[in-house]
């Protein structure tokens, strides 16, 4: 252990040391401040909020579509019941919407596939239309403001 923590010191913990001294010497030298600020970041409206969350609800129902057709036979479908249920056999039925593989009558595709997959494209169309909502609402209420003022 003490052999491990001593490979560690001298592998990670010296070099990072050295490089970030070497960093404040060539800083020190050159009269180099720190970097310059960040302009502040654009406020972050409901809209843009509930864009957000539909992306990440489009994106989230695109890995799990990709999850459920991955059980699907594509090049061989014996292949299919064989990795699934263990029979070689070609399925009885299989869809990509609902995704459904069916051997023997066992369906092979995990249950929560089909219920995620309608929880992820309701959200996501809900998510969508609220953020266009409520950016259309935004707009009015600045031009509202621009016309007050």
């Amino acid at each position: 252990m003490v052999t491990l923590v001593g490979i560690v010191i001298l592998a990670v913990a010296l070099p990072a040391w050295a490089g970030i001294t070497y960093v404040g010497l060539v800083r020190a030298r050159r009269g180099d401040g720190p970097p310059p600020l960040r302009p502040p970041r654009l406020r972050r409206t409901p809209a843009r909020k509930a864009a957000w969350v539909a992306g990440l609800a489009y994106l989230a129902g695109g890995a799990v579509h990709l999850y459920g057709l991955s059980y699907m036979p594509f090049l061989q479908p014996e292949d299919a019941c064989w990795f699934g249920v263990g029979i070689m056999d070609s399925p009885d039925s299989s869809s990509a919407l609902p995704v459904s593989l069916v051997c023997h009558g066992i369906e092979v595709v995990p249950w929560w596939v089909n219920p995620g997959l309608l929880v992820l494209a309701v959200t996501a169309v809900a998510a969508t239309v609220a953020s266009v909502v409520l950016a259309v609402r935004g707009s009015r209420r600045a031009a509202a403001v621009r016309r007050g003022a």
